[in-house]
């Protein structure tokens, strides 16, 4: 996660806020070994509530990687609604929100293969945990930030498969039969 963090989003500058908190060893990187989404939720529950109690300053944000579940782009799509419902019973909604990042990550309208599915793309399955004040604090630093998006898009496009697959980033946890996997000598 590491590598697809220095790497992607990073060094191809996909996330403009991404490099500071990285630097200031603000990232909180967790592991959920769950099978399962009643594991996830627990583990998110979990991080979410350590990531409200913690001090930006120690730990600004979380990736929390789920290696051994949620493989399928669908599953894990409709789970994210769990996600966020998690939010509310918390009652962390408007402090903390979750974006994700998934291996086989694909936007509607999209084919499988589309370059720009890359932006999305991260080693594993990934809950992104956010501050809500952190995010704002860095819109507001950073007036474009609804260009991030088609900037994204563009880079990738510009970069293509080749070389995307050379960035060496891509999924690190098993594919389902039958889908691309853009992993690469290992």
């Amino acid at each position: 996660m590491v590598r697809w963090l220095e790497r992607a989003v990073i060094g191809l500058n996909l996330c403009p806020f991404a490099k500071g908190v990285h630097v200031k060893g603000q990232i909180h990187y967790a592991v959920s070994h769950a099978t399962d989404g009643r594991g996830v939720l627990q583990d998110l529950q979990r991080e979410l509530e350590a990531l409200a109690e913690a001090s930006p300053e120690k730990r600004d944000t979380t990736l929390l990687m789920l290696p051994d579940c949620m493989e399928d782009f669908l599953d894990f799509n409709d789970f994210l609604e769990l996600a966020d419902e998690m939010l509310d019973v918390l009652d962390l909604g408007g402090i903390l929100q979750i974006a994700s990042f998934h291996p086989q990550f694909q936007f509607d309208g999209t084919e499988v293969d589309d370059i720009t599915n890359a932006t999305n793309r991260a080693p594993y399955p990934t809950l992104h945990l956010i501050r809500e004040e952190s995010l704002d604090a860095a819109v507001e630093a950073f007036p474009e930030a609804e260009m991030i998006y088609e900037r994204n898009m563009e880079v990738l496009r510009q970069l293509g498969p080749e070389g995307w697959k050379a960035l060496d980033v891509g999924a690190r946890c098993p594919v389902p039969h039958g889908q691309p996997s853009d992993k690469g000598p290992a």
